[in-house]
């Protein structure tokens, strides 16, 4: 009998475990039980924290970059942050860059110390010009993770835009200020353009949007929120840009703010799959083990997992889940088999506590299920 081939593509578990770590804990603990298995290790992302992570372990040649970037709240230290160069391809003869928000001005970089109306793009759009520089063909741009509700105007402006009235002020604490934006030094979309990876489709304003269902998060109090929606309405009508398109309260305002770019966006989970060459690794399996940090009704409405496993089912390959936790109501039914962390290691702080500990002994499990 040949060697099973397992695809193992976890999204993070997030405040847990990256995905590529997540991954590779899956793998031991296959081989564990199956030590004569090929295992493909192709870490998912949607756009938020670990996307790098996930590129650097799936694309052959792919080289990190790295570039100084100024502190998300304009105090403090600066960051040492990274860009990933992919190698040429006949669609990007000359690489392409992908840039992660949350590596250059994520909410994981402010701990407990969020200022919400302080944060900005900037680092992020520092880093996107840097990949510029180096003459990239393509851009791929993942916006997940972000700390800030700045409408993507410190991005913008570290990429050339000039704001007048704002007496340079940062963060959405210039929003309110600003009354004219000048893209004339604004640079140019590489020769490939930019994709945006999100998996919000959520407009820039109104009850849906950026401030009102994000806001409280970053942390702005219900009495701000009013406030904060007011001055991103005051900077997206300076745009020739509808505040209304899906996707555009993504980044708090940062899907806005790449639309007025000239970016695409897409969502997340099935661009990472297609530029990783997910499909064509589950093509060749015989089995695809997926998972993230908490699978809920939500989960089936384009996250990682419930993607992977729709490859698996095109390719008539059984999937199975890895999850920190299955909420009760959640649709399993595309899984051949499930794991929750919570209910192996005994508790939740247990699965958290060590969670490679716990990947590791789900997938053996699920190895010893499906055989």
């Amino acid at each position: 009998m040949s060697a099973r081939r397992v695809v193992l593509a976890p999204d993070s578990f997030k405040g847990s475990i990256a995905a590529a770590e997540a991954a590779s804990a899956l793998a031991a603990g296959w081989h564990d039980a199956d030590p004569d298995a090929d295992l493909v290790l192709r870490p998912m992302a949607d756009g938020g924290e670990g996307t790098l992570d996930a590129f650097a372990v799936a694309v052959p040649g792919a080289r990190r970059i790295r570039v100084a970037v100024p502190p998300p709240a304009g105090t403090g230290p600066g960051i040492d942050a990274e860009w990933l160069l992919l190698p040429p391809t006949p669609d990007a003869p000359a690489g392409t860059g992908v840039v992660e928000l949350a590596a250059t001005c994520g909410i994981e970089l402010f701990g407990d110390a969020r200022d919400p109306w302080h944060a900005s793009t900037e680092g992020f759009g520092v880093a996107i010009a840097a990949a510029l520089d180096a003459g990239v063909s393509r851009l791929v741009l993942a916006i997940g993770s972000s700390a800030s509700t700045d409408g993507g105007a410190g991005m913008l402006r570290a990429l050339g835009g000039r704001f007048t009235g704002d007496d340079g002020a940062r963060g959405a604490a210039h929003l309110a200020a600003v009354d004219a934006v000048d893209p004339t030094g604004l640079r140019p979309l590489p020769p490939a353009g930019a994709v945006v990876l999100t998996d919000v489709t959520n407009p820039l304003l109104g009850p849906r949007g950026a401030a009102a269902v994000f806001g409280p998060q970053k942390g702005f109090s219900p009495d701000e929120i009013a406030d904060v929606d007011a001055a991103l309405a005051r900077y997206a009508a300076l745009f020739d840009v509808d505040p209304e398109t899906p996707g555009a309260g993504a980044a708090g305002g940062t899907g806005f703010a790449l639309l007025a770019w000239g970016a695409r966006l897409v969502p997340g989970a099935s661009e990472v799959a297609r530029l990783v060459g997910l499909s064509e690794v589950v093509a060749t399996a015989s089995v695809v083990v997926t998972g993230e940090g908490a699978y809920d009704g939500q989960s089936a409405a384009g996250k990682a997992p419930a993607h992977a496993a729709a490859l698996a089912a095109d390719a008539g390959v059984p999937a199975a889940l890895v999850a920190g936790r299955i909420d009760p109501g959640a649709d399993t039914a595309a899984f051949a088999a499930s794991v929750s962390l919570t209910e192996l290691a005994g508790s939740p702080e247990a699965a958290l506590a060590e969670p490679a500990r716990w990947l590791r002994v789900a997938s053996a499990e699920l190895a010893a299920r499906l055989r």
